[in-house]
């Protein structure tokens, strides 16, 4: 199937891969045009602008930062729905407010077009391998014809209900990951005087019932940062965790929902964020936090 994805950030890129290996035609772009060489040489076909992923692929997944990138890669004078894109399908794949998507479907299938958001869970290791959580929002005969493509991404896919849902399930899954950096951070801080070696110290995390699966899969990398090695690439970052975040905060206000642990985490994700982590893994926030006011 002839595919594009539009945004090669590091789960874009995933994915993009991702679909040339299940041996999809694919066709990329991203702002940033040197993002796409690596997946040029892996075969992929490089646009020149958003609208030219359109006119050159049959659906077309997107993955974006914030609403102003969906609304330029949409509705730019060279954006996806620049051209004559009836029939073709549209698979919104960011972490955004719940809003962005409801605005945007009516937009796209006002263009004879078919629209499906389906925002994931899990980061690129297993987006390379096809074992995301895809939560998608749709109309029932758009997810019958987006689910062979998700399908190909995630090793589940939940038909959360009309667009807008899946982005509020996706905030939902997350917060608690968000939180636990933080606590675990805390907990790090409280253990800091015991003496143990780090190892030692997260494989006993690692074997309580505060585990979960983010500490698990980032134990390794976490031992690494404590001893001041190299962790390796960053999986989902702190300053991603600070946009998520104030997502968080802010569509569970308007649900009518208190959100003080959410709240509480934001202000000390925003404060690793302002000490320069922004870059770091978001695992990272529990090391921090577990040297702050002793170095």
């Amino acid at each position: 199937m002839r595919i594009g994805v539009a945004g090669l950030g590091a789960m874009g890129s995933a994915i993009a891969g991702r679909l040339l290996e299940s041996g999809h035609d694919v066709t990329v772009w991203n702002r940033t045009a040197a993002k796409t060489k690596p997946l040029a040489d892996a075969g992929a076909k490089v646009a020149a602008s958003p609208g030219a992923v359109a006119a050159a692929s049959e659906a077309v997944i997107t993955i974006l930062t914030d609403g102003a990138a969906i609304d330029a890669v949409y509705n730019g004078p060279s954006g996806l729905l620049s051209g004559d894109v009836k029939g073709k399908l549209f698979i919104e794949m960011s972490t955004l407010p719940p809003g962005v998507a409801t605005a945007l479907a009516p937009k796209v299938r006002a263009r004879g077009a078919d629209f499906v958001e389906c925002p994931v869970g899990g980061s690129t290791t297993p987006a390379r391998q096809g074992k995301l959580l895809g939560l998608m929002g749709a109309e029932p005969a758009d997810v019958a014809r987006a689910k062979p493509i998700l399908e190909q991404l995630c090793r589940k896919v939940e038909h959360c209900g009309p667009v807008g849902t899946g982005s509020s399930m996706k905030l939902a899954i997350n917060l608690p990951l968000m939180v636990a950096w933080q606590a675990y951070g805390e907990a790090f801080a409280i253990a800091r005087d015991v003496g143990w070696e780090p190892k030692r110290l997260i494989d006993l995390f690692v074997e309580s019932n505060g585990a979960n699966n983010g500490l698990k899969m980032r134990a390794d990398m976490i031992v690494a940062m404590l001893e001041n090695r190299d962790p390796g690439a960053t999986t989902f970052s702190i300053a991603n965790a600070v946009k998520d975040l104030r997502t968080m905060v802010d569509t569970g206000t308007a649900k009518g929902a208190a959100m003080p642990a959410t709240k509480a985490a934001l202000a000390a994700f925003e404060e690793s964020y302002e000490k320069g982590l922004g870059g770091g893994d978001g695992a990272r926030q529990s090391v921090y936090w577990s040297r702050r006011g002793k170095e």
